[in-house]
């Protein structure tokens, strides 16, 4: 009985360092995991007719992106998100991608960066106010 009580203890202590050690790796694996980040801030105004660089820099972890599968650059006029015009960005092969536009009306224009890469996907939103 005694043999059979031991036997299980030891087993029982194996499986629980196993275990332990199973969540420690999955801990590491999980905080090795990069994020795909898109950083773009366009300037805050521009002037109606003026032509305005949309620029955005794709990283992975600490890495720049230049293969990046989508990158496109999505604006319309403030509520007139139905009209809205999607341009393919021009990946400049350092990790960034733009896009030259010229605004035709005044207003506050949305703008997304829809960005896929690494399996990853983000559409990170910002605003420039057109004016005369």
């Amino acid at each position: 009985m005694r043999k059979i009580y031991l036997l299980t203890l030891a087993l029982l202590t194996l499986f629980i360092i196993t275990a332990c050690a199973n969540a420690d790796e999955q801990t590491e694996e999980q905080e090795e995991l990069a994020a795909l980040e898109v950083e773009f801030e366009p300037q805050e105004t521009a002037k109606l007719g003026e032509t305005v660089e949309l620029l955005a820099t794709v990283t992975y972890g600490d890495e720049l992106v230049t293969d990046a599968k989508e990158m496109d650059f999505e604006y319309w006029l403030e509520d007139d998100e139905d009209n809205s015009e999607m341009v393919e960005a021009t990946n400049n092969d350092d990790g960034t991608y733009s896009i030259e536009v010229e605004f035709e009306e005044e207003g506050e224009y949305w703008i997304y960066a829809h960005t896929t890469a690494r399996d990853l996907h983000t559409m990170p939103k910002r605003s420039i106010q057109v004016s005369k």
